[in-house]
C-alpha cells in the first residue's frame, strides 16, 4: 500500500511486544455486554439435570434458572435466550405446550422477569421443535412434510403467548418462509409493538446441533433439510436477509457460528441492524472435549472463538460460556 514503507524501517512486531501494547492496539475484543446466554429449563425437575454432551451445561429447574439469571445479570451479560423442555407426555403433533400459558417456557419467562426485571434482555425461542412429538420445527401435513403456512399460524399464537409471559425479544428459529412478517403482525395486533424480533436469518442444517438435541430432549424423526439452509449455499443467505428485513426483523442472526464466519461477515457488511452469531452446542462441546483431554488451552480457545465472531462482524454472540467469560478479570477486556 502506498506510503506504508518497508522493512527494515517498518516492523509490525513493535506493536506486539507486551500484553499492554497488544491490548492497546487490539482491533476487536469480546465484552460481556456483547453476550447472550442460552439456557434450558426442564419441566418437572427440582434440581439441575446435567447435559452429558455439553459439560457444564444443565437443564435447569425453575429455581436454578432464577439463580443463573441473577448470575448472568451480575456478570454483565446482556441477555438470556430461553428454551423450554416440556414433559414428554405433553408433547403432541401441534406443539401444544408452546401456546399454553402454563407451558414450561412461559412459566420460565415469567419467573425470570420477576427475578431480574429489566436487568437482562429476556428472549424466547419461538419454535415448535422442543414441544412436538415428532421434533420438527413445524406442524406436519398428511404426508408427513412440514407445512409452512400451517406452522406460521402456530408461530403467531406462540409469539403472543410468549410476549404476554414477559419475553422482550423473540427468536423465530424454524426457518419457515414468511415467519417474521406473520409474527410481527400478530404481536402488533395484540398490542406488543415493543417486543423485538431476532431473526434466525441464516440457519443452516448442521452436524453441530447434535448436543443441543440432547439438551432439549428432542423427539426429532428424520432431518430438517427441507427448511434449514444448505451448508453449500452462501448467496442464499442474502435472499433470506432481504426477506427478513422487509418483514420487520429488528436484528438478524447466523447459526451455527464458526463454520459460517464468511456468511456472518457478508451479512454484517450489508446491514444497519444488529447482527448476532450463535456459537452452538457442537462448537461448545468440541472445545470442552479437547480441553478435557489436554489437547488445547480451554480459556484461550474460548476467547479466540469469541474474538473471531467479533472480527467477522457480530455485534452479539449467543454462547454457553457467556456468564463464565463475563466473570473473567476485567483486565482482559
Amino acid at each position: 500500500m502506498p506510503g506504508q514503507g518497508a522493512f527494515p524501517d517498518v516492523r509490525p512486531r513493535r506493536l506486539r511486544t507486551t500484553p499492554a501494547m497488544r491490548r492497546m492496539v487490539a482491533e476487536h475484543r469480546p465484552h460481556p455486554a456483547d453476550l447472550i446466554l442460552p439456557v434450558f429449563v426442564r419441566e418437572g425437575v427440582d434440581r439441575p439435570v446435567p447435559v452429558s454432551s455439553m459439560p457444564g451445561v444443565v437443564q435447569h429447574s425453575l429455581d436454578s434458572l432464577r439463580a443463573a439469571a441473577v448470575a448472568a445479570a451480575e456478570a454483565g451479560v446482556s441477555g438470556l435466550m430461553l428454551f423450554g423442555v416440556p414433559e414428554e407426555a405433553k408433547k403432541d403433533a401441534v406443539g401444544s405446550p408452546g401456546t399454553d400459558p402454563d407451558g414450561i417456557l412461559q412459566v420460565a419467562l415469567r419467573a425470570v422477569r420477576a427475578e431480574v426485571g429489566d436487568a437482562l434482555v429476556v428472549m424466547a425461542d419461538t419454535c415448535l421443535d422442543e414441544v412436538t412429538d415428532h421434533g420438527h420445527c413445524g406442524v406436519l401435513d398428511a404426508e408427513g412434510r412440514v407445512d409452512n403456512d400451517a406452522t406460521l399460524a402456530r408461530y403467531a399464537e406462540m409469539a403472543v403467548v410468549q410476549a404476554e409471559a414477559g419475553a422482550q425479544v423473540l427468536g423465530p428459529s424454524g426457518m419457515m418462509d414468511g415467519q417474521i412478517g406473520v409474527i410481527r403482525r400478530a404481536l402488533d395486533a395484540a398490542g406488543h409493538r415493543d417486543v423485538a424480533l431476532l431473526a434466525y436469518t441464516a440457519k443452516y442444517t448442521s452436524a453441530f446441533y447434535g448436543p443441543f438435541r440432547e439438551a432439549v430432549n428432542s423427539s426429532l424423526k428424520g432431518d430438517r433439510r427441507t427448511y434449514q439452509q444448505d451448508p453449500a449455499n452462501g448467496r442464499e443467505a442474502l435472499r433470506e436477509l432481504a426477506l427478513d428485513l422487509a418483514e420487520g426483523a429488528d436484528m438478524v442472526m447466523v447459526k451455527p457460528g464458526l463454520p459460517y464466519l464468511d456468511v456472518l461477515r457478508t451479512i454484517a457488511d450489508r446491514v444497519t441492524v444488529p447482527v448476532a452469531a450463535y456459537q452452538i452446542s457442537g462448537e461448545y462441546a468440541m472445545v470442552e472435549a479437547a480441553a478435557e483431554r489436554g489437547w488445547l488451552d480451554r480459556e484461550r480457545a474460548i476467547e479466540e472463538t469469541l474474538t473471531a465472531f467479533k472480527r467477522a462482524g457480530a455485534d452479539l454472540v449467543l454462547t454457553y460460556w457467556a456468564t463464565e467469560f463475563a466473570q473473567w478479570p476485567r483486565a482482559r477486556f
